[in-house]
């Protein structure tokens, strides 16, 4: 059974995407000359700052497009659904947000995503452009904590590219925002849920199988098998469940603040994630933990995809400052 999608080749629908958000936000965003794939944020680069470049697949926006502005990313390279970005948008993207003052690479932990990123590195290196790698890894599900370099990142980007867009925008040194950028990723931890399966647009076919009855903890974004599938719980029970194993990893102690993400995979309503959420304020208050500040909606999806996930970021008084510097994105703004 092919599923419906509003399209019109599901072969061109990347690039008719990228033409609608550049006709939406031309106060925020153009491509680069000749590289379609390579999109600018029109306020941020500038001479003597970090140029902070994210990219990935598509099928995940906002992530990576919404997050190019002023005060977050300078430039997204867009790969095809669920595909990394080749080199060449990569460079395209090093050499427009270059000022001289070294690019910072950002981007989910995907083993397409590094061999290519790393190619571009490699090219803007030829190019007397200094660029260096921060990966996220921020999906609890994806490996055990004693191998945390191996984990996926997912809806944790968010908080990451964050954190690393306000060190760069503050015009801190290429040390500093590698060392915020890192510093942000080891303090964010996710977990999802999903209920149903998505469907890319050249084959309208789910892209695995679940039962109507069933939902699956840790499911990466990609339909990446998750850690337990088993009958559909409640919106309590599912979101302790992931609480009980992303508080596992933090030693949050009791007057120590988090900052939190609920976010939707694709299909599943505000209404769900906002019970979501209650029931995370509930528990965070039940050890006496603050919530600085909440994000509730489409951050990081994975097309039509039902299902959910939370995120929190153990923050300390510079990861907060970074988290309320002020940006201003297509689809996201701060401060």
């Amino acid at each position: 059974m092919q599923t419906k999608k509003i399209i019109n080749d599901g072969n061109r629908s990347v690039d008719e995407m990228l033409e609608g958000i550049l006709a939406a936000h031309p106060r925020h965003l153009k491509s680069a000359a000749g590289s379609p794939r390579s999109i600018i944020a029109r306020d941020g680069p500038r001479q003597g700052k970090v140029g902070l470049v994210i990219g990935g697949g598509s099928g995940h926006e906002p992530t990576f497009l919404g997050f190019v502005g002023k005060g977050l990313a300078d430039a997204a390279a867009i790969g095809n659904v669920f595909a990394s970005p080749p080199p060449d948008p990569i460079l395209e993207c090093a050499k427009a947000v270059s000022g001289g003052a070294g690019v910072l690479f950002m981007y989910g932990n995907y083993a397409g995503d590094v061999m290519n990123f790393d190619m571009a590195a490699e090219m803007a290196a030829m190019e007397d452009i200094e660029v260096r790698t921060v990966l996220s890894t921020d999906d609890v599900a994806s490996a055990p904590r004693d191998q945390r370099q191996k984990r996926r990142g997912v809806a944790g980007n968010f908080f990451i590219f964050k954190a690393a867009g306000a060190a760069c925008d503050r015009m801190l040194s290429f040390d500093e925002c590698e060392r915020i950028a890192r510093k942000a990723n080891d303090h964010t931890f996710t977990m999802g849920v999903a209920l149903s399966p998505c469907s890319l647009p050249q084959t309208r076919r789910p892209n695995f199988e679940i039962g109507p009855d069933e939902m699956e903890i840790g499911m990466g974004i990609h339909g990446e098998p998750g850690i337990a599938r088993g009958k559909l719980k409640s919106a309590d029970e599912i979101t302790d469940e992931m609480l009980d194993k992303i508080l596992d990893e933090m030693a949050l102690a009791r007057g120590d603040k988090v900052a939190v993400l609920v976010n939707s995979l694709g299909s599943t309503p505000l209404m769900e994630l906002y019970i979501m959420n209650r029931r995370v304020k509930q528990r965070l208050d039940d050890i006496g933990v603050a919530v600085h500040a909440t994000w509730v909606g489409n951050y990081c999806t994975s097309l039509e995809m039902a299902g959910a996930s939370v995120t929190l970021m153990h923050l300390d008084a510079e990861l907060q400052m970074m988290l309320d510097h002020p940006c201003d994105c297509a689809m996201f703004r701060a401060g």
